[in-house]
């Protein structure tokens, strides 16, 4: 198979591994607790309420975007139709920021510095591990459209 027919990963990581982050930060709050974010000010849990709103409700436009555009949410399949609309205007990776924001969202709301430590070891594994390949997928099957997106577009945000 070529490297345009590939899947860019073989098992949809990126959802384990911030669920991973997440109960790793449960268990460490539970066991070894950071009391750097306890008892501090009320308006740290509504900004992580705020954080976690808008993780959601940049999940789903996402989402929805992908399934407007006819091509797969699920990170192991092959992509069909390179999306540049909606969230993905701005960040080349709109899902996994909301997986970002909403870890940091939920340290923030439980007042566990755990997460706020798992947020960016989940961003570096998935950078790593499924972005790279996420985007040489991209590269091979939609090249220089791919590469002018790139160009144009931030990672993250």
């Amino acid at each position: 198979m070529n490297a345009y027919w590939s899947r860019p990963l073989n098992f949809p990581w990126p959802p384990i591994f911030y669920g991973i982050s997440i109960m790793s930060a449960i268990l460490l709050g539970r066991y070894m607790p950071l009391d750097y974010l306890a008892n501090q000010p009320w308006i740290l849990k509504v900004v992580g309420g705020l954080l976690i709103a808008a993780a959601v409700s940049i999940d789903l436009w996402a989402l929805l975007t992908l399934r407007e555009r006819h091509t797969t949410v699920m990170p192991n399949r092959c992509s069909t139709h390179l999306v540049t609309q909606g969230p993905f205007r701005y960040s080349r990776n709109p899902i996994y920021l909301g997986y970002t924001l909403m870890t940091i969202g939920i340290g923030l709301v439980t007042q566990n510095a755990w997460f706020l430590v798992a947020a960016p070891l989940a961003v570096a594994v998935t950078y790593v591990v499924a972005i790279r390949a996420e985007e040489n997928h991209l590269l091979a099957r939609f090249g220089i459209d791919f590469e002018q997106y790139r160009r144009q577009t931030r990672c993250w945000i």
